[in-house]
């Protein structure tokens, strides 16, 4: 990325993981009505790339934009511009609309933070990872670009819902790793209760119930994940859950409760 877009955003911080907002000096500034706030949040996500007015229109309204689309379109964008003032540049190019000078800093430093948790873990130094990804975390305010009603958004909303859960999974699996079962197992009853088909997280939970002596509520939750599986789905365990399963069936030692690490 252009120093002078890093710079940019230092002045001026945008943070899309909760909330749509922006901070000059720490201070909250307006950025308009929702659908300003939307074109701003979609041009965000682009980091820079031109994006069509066709493109900026289905972002925004889908398939059904208002008669006067293209006037709300250059009254939302004049307004960013003065809502976002010197450093960032929302300009017309041939190609479409481009936001340059800023970035979603709160994003921005959340992929540093996991990439830098995915290398620790893969150095073996799972104590590090566990801490790097918590602090990812702390990041969130609420969903992705919450309370802004957009077809682009709410593709995002729910991506971003996914990658939040496969990077709390890894956390939780690294402590299980750590011996930490006893210190998350209500965590992971409770992720269960909230995502009751995400097979991955039972999984993990019957793995800390075994690391903490529980292996007969290991096998509960397998047979309770198998009847919700079978109601809602018609189908039956992945064949990771079904393999850990068998283990604690067959009493695999090394299912056996782990030292604290």
């Amino acid at each position: 990325m252009a120093e002078s877009t890093i710079g940019a955003s230092h002045a001026l911080r945008l943070e899309v993981l909760g909330p749509l907002r922006a901070l000059r000096e720490g201070v909250e500034i307006p950025l308009g009505p929702p659908k300003q706030r939307a074109v701003l949040a979609v041009l965000l996500l682009q980091e820079g790339r031109p994006l069509s007015y066709d493109g900026l229109v289905e972002a925004v309204w889908g398939g059904a934009p208002p008669v006067h689309v293209r006037n709300l379109v250059q009254k939302y964008v004049s307004g960013l511009r003065r809502a976002l003032g010197d450093g960032p540049e929302l300009s017309w190019t041939g190609a479409g609309y481009r936001l340059t000078g800023a970035r979603a800093d709160d994003l921005h430093e959340r992929r540093r933070l996991v990439d830098e948790a995915l290398a620790a873990r893969d150095a073996g130094e799972w104590e590090r990872a566990g801490e790097l990804v918590d602090r990812a975390e702390e990041l969130w305010r609420g969903e992705f670009a919450e309370g802004l009603r957009a077809p682009y958004l709410a593709a995002e909303r729910l991506r971003w819902t996914e990658k939040r859960l496969t990077v709390l999974e890894a956390r939780l699996a690294g402590a299980i790793e750590l011996g930490r079962s006893f210190e998350y197992v209500h965590e992971l009853v409770r992720l269960v209760a909230v995502h009751p088909l995400r097979e991955r997280l039972v999984e993990l939970l019957m793995l800390a119930l075994c690391r903490t002596g529980r292996p007969t509520d290991a096998l509960a939750a397998y047979e309770a994940a198998r009847r919700r599986l079978a109601g809602a789905m018609g189908t039956d365990p992945n064949p990771a859950l079904r393999s850990l399963h068998e283990r604690i069936l067959r009493q695999d030692p090394a299912l056996l409760p782990l030292p604290v690490a």
